[in-house]
């Protein structure tokens, strides 16, 4: 993994050891020296990640985390606060400014690098997410990150200590809903099938009887929790399985014994974080949906379409199957659109898209490509059992009047064109014209009426 580390510090021997340490494992450094200077560097080199002194003078690394954190176009920049206090208010001071993580001086090498990965790792998917939304990052979730304070978060403790486990709740009260599990296993199978998703999990590394680091995996592994940040309790010379659970994937952790305000600082943080990515990931699905959509009746729309129809043809041949195709347009809707204006065309439009979808199977594919013109796709159907299927949706167009408009009830029909699969060299484009031709047929001769293509 390699990555822009910004180191930032007033010594200049803590910014030449940390810059060694971090370019022999291939990292690309950057420094400052001041607050300043660190502002500045970071709106210049975009960094990946900031390894931040808190004891500077002019602007300290605190006030330096804070303007950070409080710009829409740096805040999803990780920020890890380097400081040779080690007292919880310093931590809680960083963490209440937005600060990601805390390292205390003398840094440990493997510590290091473990959390400068660990936050690349997220810094690099946040990156993702938001390249595929397209956003600006002044417009992006509002231009801030998501508030804990508006909303309580969504906790789960695991930990078959009661009175450890109780004692975290009571921290927490107030600010998060909390739900306490003592059978580890249990809320591990409750998590895989629960529909309440969790906004963070704490687990206790020293449950009796119990592989906490194993109970970790399996949540990682579960599709319903990989993406839910997991926040360990530690004691502070378990060292090996801290390291272990950082490398697996979890997010933070809290040393023991434990303070109250630390607690409540990242626990904040993490959920902070999630609520941000669950709107990047929200945006991304959004964009998806509009690129491959219909807008106005949430059919798949051409191109869609024309791609996902290639592959399904070449499904068809390869295993011998059959594939059709129908295509259907709306009888005389230029005059629905004349006599009653577009906004009850649409409605129309829409009761169309709704009855079709009453007629199909799961696995057929229906879009809308134009106008009034739709096509489904049957995968592995022949062209009788198409026929018996634009029938039906004949028949369920035709079978009761469209509420176009307040008091106004409109007979609508439609005329469907059927085309096969006829050979294992025809195309997209041969298909649909085929499936067309019959549907021109179907118009001429009256509407309202299933023609089959000529194979």
């Amino acid at each position: 993994m390699t990555a822009r580390v910004l180191v930032v510090d007033d010594i200049l021997a803590n910014v030449r050891l940390l810059e060694a340490k971090l370019a022999a494992e291939y990292f690309d450094v950057v420094t400052a020296m001041n607050g300043v200077d660190a502002l500045e560097a970071v709106q210049r080199t975009k960094p990946d990640i900031v390894l931040l002194d808190v004891m500077m003078p002019g602007i300290d690394g605190i006030e330096v985390c804070r303007r950070l954190k409080g710009n829409p176009a740096t805040q999803h920049i990780p920020v890890v606060m380097v400081t040779a206090l080690d007292q919880p208010e310093d931590r809680v001071r960083g963490l209440e400014a937005g600060a990601d993580d805390f390292l205390t001086k003398p840094v440990n090498d493997v510590s290091l690098f473990c959390r400068v990965k660990s936050l690349v790792r997220l810094k690099m998917l946040t990156d993702e997410l938001r390249t595929r939304t397209g956003n600006d990052p002044l417009r992006l979730v509002s231009g801030e990150l998501p508030s804990v304070d508006s909303q309580p978060g969504r906790v789960l403790v695991i930990d078959n200590r009661v009175a450890v486990a109780e004692r975290i709740k009571g921290a927490l009260a107030g600010k998060h809903d909390v739900t306490v599990a003592i059978e580890p296993q249990v809320a591990l199978d409750s998590c895989g099938h629960s529909d309440s998703a969790f906004e963070l999990i704490i687990v206790n590394l020293d449950m009796e009887g119990v592989d906490a680091l194993r109970i970790c995996s399996q949540l990682k592994s579960l599709e319903q929790t990989r993406q839910t940040p997991i926040l360990i309790i530690v004691d502070p010379d378990d060292h090996q399985r801290l390291l272990r659970a950082l490398d697996m994937g979890v997010n933070d952790y809290l040393i023991r014994p434990i303070d109250k305000q630390e607690l409540q600082a990242r626990v904040a943080t993490q959920i902070r974080r999630y609520r941000y990515t669950e709107q990047l990931r929200t945006s991304v699905r959004a964009s998806i949906e509009m690129a491959v959509t219909d807008a106005l009746t949430g059919l798949y729309n051409r191109r869609y379409l024309e791609t996902h129809l290639a592959h399904l043809i070449e499904h068809a041949v390869n295993r011998g199957k059959a594939l059709s195709v129908l295509t259907l347009d709306v009888d005389f809707f230029k005059a629905v659109n004349d006599s009653h204006g577009h906004d009850a065309g649409d409605r129309v439009l829409q009761e169309i898209a709704g009855r079709i979808r009453s007629s199909i199977r799961n696995i057929d594919l229906a879009c809308r490509t134009g106008g009034e013109e739709f096509v489904v796709v049957l995968p592995a159907t022949d062209i009788a059992t198409a026929e018996r299927v634009g029938e039906r949706i004949r028949k369920t167009v035709a079978s009761k009047p469209f509420n176009a408009a307040p008091d106004c009830l409109l007979n609508i029909t439609a005329s469907v064109g059927i085309s096969a699969l006829s050979n294992v060299d025809e195309g997209v484009e041969e298909l649909l014209k085929r499936a067309d031709k019959a549907l021109y047929r179907a118009k001429r001769e009256g509407r309202n009426r299933v023609i089959l293509s000529a194979a």
